[in-house]
């Protein structure tokens, strides 16, 4: 039996869905690469690594990797409720953020409901919503030439809601664009929208954020029991290969996922690494002070060279090229540089650029430079 025969006996909501897809194969480019020669800018991923602590704490758990991991997670969701604080009960551990993005749609969402993202938001939201056999729902973004270019506009998406809306996400700092909005602005959204809409806030780049109009969505927990609140040590905290999220919730809602919730999600290693990871905020300021000194510098960079930069609160600029970019980003990878194409967000004249460390961005403007010349 082909793919086809085998996807006919999928259930209806997998036989249209595509997998999720990664950008470029990075692991053949590193082999075709000498050590260090190849600059990886398309994963948002950070460039400075992740602390110490959270090294030493997963080598020494490595010791124990014939035994399994807490099914809790309890000493992390300890750690995360003194740092958050929040009740530990709040506090959903998953196998990055993505699982818990998926779960959402899985638990809460499915055939004759719909979920409603903006266009141009991260692509899993699409992908939990069919694998779920829920109706997406797309609400339009700011237009290009906006001070948020493609951001999210809450009124469109809150005029989006209908009856039959279950799960609202969205992202704030925003992946792909980098765009963002107000935590008052949000808060008005939330307060507007019926209390059977759950509304999920991505806040992957929420640590990358120097806007003071711009906090977390934790602090309308409690008033709101439909906000759900996701979070990642993939980004800022620089453990992307551990693969561990979180999300905050109403316990209620955090039990009832619990359900669901796959035995042993996140390993070992990844919940020492953490856990070590957290106490070590002297680093994560570290981190996110050269990511701020760099995106500035990155921006103004590319503006010099007459290239549409969105703004940014994140580790990433969107850049719109005004043409195809498929040849730049071909361009660039022939000179060892990866960028993240944006053809499959329906961008097909822009790129994303992680902002990597002074050398990193140095190559980058280099090899753009010889690709647009």
């Amino acid at each position: 039996m082909d793919e086809q025969a085998f996807a006919a006996l999928a259930q209806p909501g997998i036989r249209g869905l595509r997998a999720y897809d990664p950008g470029l194969d990075l692991v053949a480019l590193r082999r075709a690469h000498a050590a260090g020669a190849l600059v990886e800018l398309g994963s948002n991923e950070n460039s400075h690594g992740p602390s110490p602590a959270a090294r030493a704490a997963m080598l020494a758990a490595v010791d124990t990797l014939y035994r399994y991991p807490d099914p809790l997670g309890g000493d992390l969701k300890r750690a995360l409720a003194a740092r958050h604080g929040l009740p530990v009960e709040r506090f959903l551990l998953g196998n990055g953020s993505h699982e818990l993005l998926m779960m959402l749609a899985q638990v809460f969402a499915g055939p004759r409901l719909e979920v409603l993202a903006s266009r141009y938001g991260f692509a899993v939201y699409a992908l939990a919503a069919q694998a779920a056999g829920a109706t997406l729902r797309l609400a339009e973004t700011f237009p290009p030439d906006h001070a948020m270019p493609r951001g999210h506009d809450l009124q469109a998406l809150a005029a989006a809601v209908g009856p039959a809306t279950r799960l609202v996400y969205l992202a704030n700092p925003n992946n792909p664009t980098g765009t963002w909005f107000s935590s008052a602005e949000f808060a008005a959204f939330l307060a507007a929208l019926p209390p059977t809409v759950l509304v999920v806030v991505d806040e992957a780049y929420l640590e990358y954020v120097t806007d003071p109009a711009l906090v977390s969505a934790t602090a309308l927990l409690d008033r709101h029991p439909n906000l759900v609140v996701t979070r990642t040590f993939s980004k800022a905290y620089g453990l992307a290969g551990l693969r561990v999220g979180y999300l905050m919730a109403a316990p209620g809602l955090v039990a009832v996922m619990e359900r669901a919730r796959e035995s042993f999600n996140v390993n070992g290693p990844g919940l020492a690494a953490c856990e070590a990871a957290l106490g070590d905020q002297e680093h994560l300021a570290k981190v996110c002070r050269g990511n701020a000194d760099e995106r500035q510098a990155l921006a103004d960079a590319l503006r010099a060279r007459e290239l549409a930069v969105a703004p940014s609160q994140t580790n990433f600029l969107l850049v719109d090229f005004g043409r195809d970019a498929a040849p730049i980003e071909a361009g660039l990878v022939a000179r060892g540089v990866v960028p993240r194409p944006m053809g499959g967000y329906g961008l097909p004249n822009c790129l994303r650029l992680t902002v990597g460390v002074r050398d990193e961005n140095r190559r980058l403007l280099q090899a753009l430079d010889e690709v647009l010349a």
